[in-house]
């Protein structure tokens, strides 16, 4: 008797044992909280990351996951530091989000130095998985190739071949600008002008005005978030599409659109990497959303940071361990990628992470049946299409993959 107690309190101790022994993963989201693109990542980013936790049943896997989060202003220094205090101070393994494509460039940068893991969703440069990219950064949503090979592609082949560009003036604006002129030209069109303004600003009326002048039939908006709303709201006041150009946001988002509303936005032709209306998959997890997020649909940022966290804890979980951040990404682009936000894809080498864009048209007020009915689907444009062929990059990892 006494040797079947000591046994059965050996296992239980046992048991309790490996309950304990779960794998900490602290991850901190990273995003504009406050600032011009604080709708289409800040907090909803962070309700993604918690239900990416809770649909991937983590504890039940053994892993302890914590999120935090902070305000990055849009600010590369301010971006960097908090990132070292994350990795120094306070246990932080992976960074997500980081909308600001100065800042993300200078987070990829902190991040190789401390081995931890990046999975960027909010930023554009595609110099992320360029001459810039990491063996600890993942690419994961969008970048400006594959908005210029969308949404630049599409312009010119309905005849808009000359071109203006309102550049928001930093990485990601000249980044947008640079990609989209390749296409431009590329497809036999030619960009007769392009003017600078500054990050972030609340009055176009100037640029706008020089983009008139110039008699270019589309005028490219190398901008987001709070700056392209800006920029198209006061288009609209200027009467501009009515005398014949045409306006081309070449980042919009889904909560741009719906504060501009489709009596402004309609028409508008835009490429998205995710539309919460695409499927019954993405239905269902944006209805959940919604009911954490004040009744607001995700925007495809809020989607990828969902979509990275899981992958990232099937990595962790396989190697059991989140201390090696090269490690981890290593094991993310080694396993296939499935969500039921993006479906099936896979991670580069060089780290971009390879799925479906989507060329959308902003629906006129008639045929959108709902505050959020926003989209129309034009095209579908497979991944190996959208983005920029692996071998053009320039990224140093490929040469060694």
């Amino acid at each position: 008797m006494l040797k079947r107690l000591l046994t059965a309190t050996a296992l239980a101790a046992l048991t309790a044992g490996a309950a304990l022994a779960q794998t900490p993963v602290k991850i901190g989201v990273l995003n504009d909280r406050s600032g011009v693109y604080a709708d289409l990542s800040g907090e909803g980013s962070v309700v993604a990351a918690r239900m990416a936790v809770e649909d991937f049943k983590a504890a039940d896997k053994g892993l302890k996951v914590e999120i935090v989060s902070a305000d990055h202003q849009n600010k590369p220094d301010v971006g960097a530091a908090l990132a070292r205090q994350w990795y120094d101070r306070d246990g932080v393994d992976a960074i997500f989000d980081v909308p600001t494509s100065s800042v993300a460039l200078a987070i990829s940068q902190v991040t190789r130095e401390k081995n931890k893991a990046f999975v960027n969703s909010g930023a554009g440069t595609a110099d992320l998985t360029g001459a810039q990219c990491s063996p600890n950064t993942v690419h994961w949503t969008y970048d400006t190739v594959a908005l210029a090979n969308g949404t630049g592609g599409a312009m010119v082949k309905r005849g808009g071949d000359t071109w203006f560009f309102l550049t928001a003036d930093y990485a990601f604006g000249q980044a947008l600008q640079r990609d989209t002129t390749a296409v431009v030209v590329k497809n036999g069109g030619k960009v007769v002008g392009s003017v600078k303004t500054p990050f972030p600003t609340s009055d176009f009326s100037s640029f706008l005005l020089q983009a008139q002048g110039s008699g270019a039939k589309v005028i490219g908006l190398a901008n987001a978030g709070g700056d392209t709303i800006n920029a198209i709201k006061q288009a609209a006041e200027f009467g501009i599409t009515e005398g014949g150009q045409s306006i081309a946001g070449l980042l919009i988002f889904v909560s741009d659109v719906h504060s501009l509303t489709t009596k402004t936005a309609q028409g508008l032709v835009l490429t998205e990497p995710f539309y919460w209306d695409l499927n019954d998959a993405t239905r269902a997890f944006s209805d959940r959303f919604a009911k954490s997020s004040g009744g607001k649909k995700p925007t495809a940022v809020q989607a990828g940071v969902y979509a990275g966290v899981i992958h990232y804890l099937k990595a962790v979980e396989a190697l059991k361990s989140a201390g090696d951040g090269a490690q981890v990404v290593a094991k993310m682009k080694e396993l296939p990628t499935d969500d039921p936000l993006f479906g099936k894809g896979t991670i580069r080498p060089d780290g971009r992470k390879i799925h479906d864009m989507y060329l959308f048209e902003v629906k006129k007020p008639g045929e959108s049946k709902g505050e959020w009915d926003l989209y129309k689907t034009l095209a579908t444009i497979p991944g190996a299409e959208a983005f920029r062929p692996m071998s053009e990059g320039g990224c140093p990892l490929v040469g060694k993959s």
